[in-house]
């Protein structure tokens, strides 16, 4: 009898680690994923205590599948789809609470095999040339943490369903409805805590539903996400199910603690006990009203005299690292770093940390002590009365920004009169440095071609292709900073502006360099993407030929390319430490659409999206007639009304978050 009254607890058993053979009832559940049998690639692993870790890293992809295709259909010659039900605890966990990198989604698949997708914003799933085709077949549920415009996402925390897209066909911003009232309530996927997903398709009206809740809350009755979906049209047959995950710039973790699996009936219930616990958070420091309430009892004369002793020390500790608090931050508070993080990234901002030094302030070098993450700082001083909190609102807007050619703005630290810019670190410096520096290497001429492409393709997607329009305000080479791999990045966003598409921008005040500045907004003092190409255009000229646009024995750069082009010996301008190493075809290029980028009026120039056909050969260079043209005004600043702003001389203020650079552009 013994024997017998075991076997039910064998087939439980059985039951959880592996799939009913029954077509029409294969199920299957796993509560940490020790002896789960899947098929991993990129990241992804299995931790010891039984996570299943998806990423690890940044720039990483992960794959989990169940280890065998799955029917979904209920028989060889039916065409209907059967039911299923999967539901799975998740959490995801970023090296920095302000920031976090795309996310991690649950997908249906006609193969475990996705080597070709794409990592960063295409999660592991898809990639640039098939993303949106029919013939992907691939149905998914996404939790995304990043904004991505192109594929038109609500926000940077949100839920949606994926079919054969990135572009969801239906997504709602993270949370759920709380059972009774039906009150909607926010959850923030990156916020390191355990949740619990149910995906639940019905056959009969296909009807595709997703839920999402706290994992000590229970499945509410309310689904997130509902739509109608015939998973005929997507599943041939038989199908891989599992997940796939993705970072980028950023470092993130992304687990999987449990997860169960049902064809035509409920997934089985994970017993949150039972699931693997999450790495544990750094330990929180005990506050000074803890400290004193253990020490009091035992205190005397003598313990007294030390604990104001210690009191003083720890006072002067707090201000040595007292930031500015205001009431309105509160909403930005994930993009603030502490000032003490700061303080010991950059070992206390000592001298042999500084990068720079420009007329705005200092640049330093820092190691944030958890992540090991290379930042620099620049700080800058500040008045904290007048228009801060517009100010940092476009500080945070623009730390969502995500292009490979521009450099991440991570956050920011206010103190007394003191502004502190958190950006990535850039190892080989800025541009300027390179193409001025006699004891530096020649600059080939593949590099510049190569960073020029890179500048140009940043400048499309602040221009165009982002959420709003964003005008940087200070091109120049000393504000391109160079990655380990020399890539061209547009840093320094100081003195960007931010507005809506199909707005017109506002009068402001004229900053800049001079020298790159162009004759409208000398004129009128707006900022626009024209005023841009104006930058740019110098931009194109400083490099190809290895001169600043203003040099010290007053030759203007613009005059003398314009000269050779007179004469028909634009080709002479090439910088000539190149000594002829370089491709003519494209140096012409680059001369002639610096020229063009430079014309006086503004409706005559390009835009970015016109500049990146123009270098990749998709589109002829229009002929331009030069002559005539007054360069005059380029120089001066006709004040009607708005103050200014203006670097007198690029040689002596270039940007820098790199080593060896100085700094400039500031607010």
């Amino acid at each position: 009898m013994a024997n017998v009254r075991s076997i039910p607890f064998l087939l439980l058993v059985l039951h959880k680690i592996m799939p009913v053979s029954s077509a029409s009832d294969t199920q299957f559940a796993f509560e940490g994923f020790t002896n789960a049998n899947l098929t991993l690639d990129g990241a992804a692993m299995v931790t010891p205590s039984g996570l299943l870790a998806l990423t690890n890293d940044k720039h990483t992809k992960g794959h989990a599948f169940f280890q065998a295709p799955l029917r979904f259909q209920a028989a060889l010659n039916d065409t209907s789809m059967d039911s299923f039900s999967a539901t799975f605890v998740f959490a995801i966990i970023s090296e920095h609470t302000q920031l976090s990198d795309h996310g991690l989604a649950f997908v249906v698949a006609p193969s475990n095999n996705l080597s070709a997708a794409t990592g960063a914003q295409y999660l592991g799933l898809l990639n640039i040339s098939d993303n949106g085709k029919a013939s992907n077949h691939i149905l998914a549920v996404e939790l995304d943490t990043v904004l991505s415009p192109e594929f038109h996402d609500i926000d940077s925390n949100h839920v949606g369903i994926d079919v054969n897209n990135l572009q969801s066909v239906k997504s709602h911003t993270a949370g759920y409805y709380k059972a009774g009232t039906g009150k909607f309530l926010n959850l923030t996927l990156m916020s390191r805590k355990a949740m619990q997903v149910w995906v639940d398709y019905n056959n009969q009206a296909m009807e595709l539903n997703v839920t999402l809740a706290p994992l000590d809350v229970e499945k509410p009755t309310e689904s997130l996400l509902s739509t109608t979906i015939n998973l005929s049209e997507i599943v041939n047959g038989s199908a891989y199910v599992g997940f796939t995950s993705a970072t980028g710039l950023s470092i993130a973790y992304h687990y999987v603690l449990g997860w169960s699996f049902s064809l035509n009936g409920v997934a089985p219930v994970l017993n949150s006990s039972n699931l693997p616990a999450l790495p544990r958070l750094p330990h929180q420091k005990r506050s000074l009203t803890e400290i004193l309430v253990i020490l009091l009892p035992l205190a005397t004369a003598g313990f007294i005299v030390a604990l104001l002793a210690a009191i003083f020390m720890f006072v002067r500790r707090w201000l040595r690292y007292a930031e500015l608090h205001e009431d309105w931050e509160v909403e930005f508070g994930p993009h603030r770093f502490s000032y003490k993080d700061l303080f010991h990234a950059t070992e206390g901002f000592v001298s042999k940390q500084l990068l720079g030094i420009g007329g705005f302030g200092r640049v330093y070098k820092g190691i944030l002590p958890e992540s090991n993450l290379a930042i620099a700082v620049k700080r800058v001083s500040h008045d904290s009365k007048q228009g801060m909190k517009e100010f940092i609102a476009e500080i945070v807007s623009m730390g969502r920004l995500r292009h490979k050619n521009l450099v991440q703005l991570l956050g920011y630290c206010r103190r007394k009169g003191e502004l502190l810019l958190v950006y990535d670190y850039m190892p080989n410096g800025s541009l300027d440095k390179h193409l001025y520096d006699r004891n530096r290497p020649v600059l080939s001429w593949n590099i510049r071609f190569h960073i020029i492409k890179g500048i140009a393709s940043g400048l499309l997607y602040l221009h165009e292709e982002w959420e709003q329009v964003v005008v940087h305000r200070d091109i120049k080479a000393s504000n391109v900073l160079l990655d380990s791999e020399m890539n061209g990045c547009l840093g320094d966003f100081g003195l960007a502006k931010l507005y809506n598409h199909g707005t017109n921008p506002r009068t402001t005040h004229v900053v800049g360099t001079m020298g790159y500045l162009s004759p409208e907004l000398l004129r009128t003092g707006k900022a626009s993407p024209g005023t841009d190409v104006f930058a740019f255009g110098m931009f194109l000229l400083e490099v190809t030929c290895g001169r600043r646009p203003l040099e010290h024995d007053q030759v203007v750069l613009l005059d003398w390319v314009l000269e050779h082009w007179n004469r028909g010996a634009i080709l002479e301008t090439v910088d000539p430490r190149l000594c002829g190493e370089y491709i003519t075809e494209e140096a012409g290029l680059v001369l002639k659409l610096g020229l063009l980028c430079l014309q006086p009026m503004p409706n005559a120039r390009p835009s970015m999206r016109q500049v990146l056909q123009y270098l990749d050969g998709t589109v002829a260079v229009p002929e331009m007639t030069m002559t005539n043209l007054d360069y005059s005004s380029l120089m001066f600043v006709q004040n009607e009304g708005f103050d200014t702003y203006v670097m007198l001389d690029a040689s002596s203020f270039a940007t820098s978050i790199g080593p060896g650079s100085d700094l400039s552009g500031g607010r």
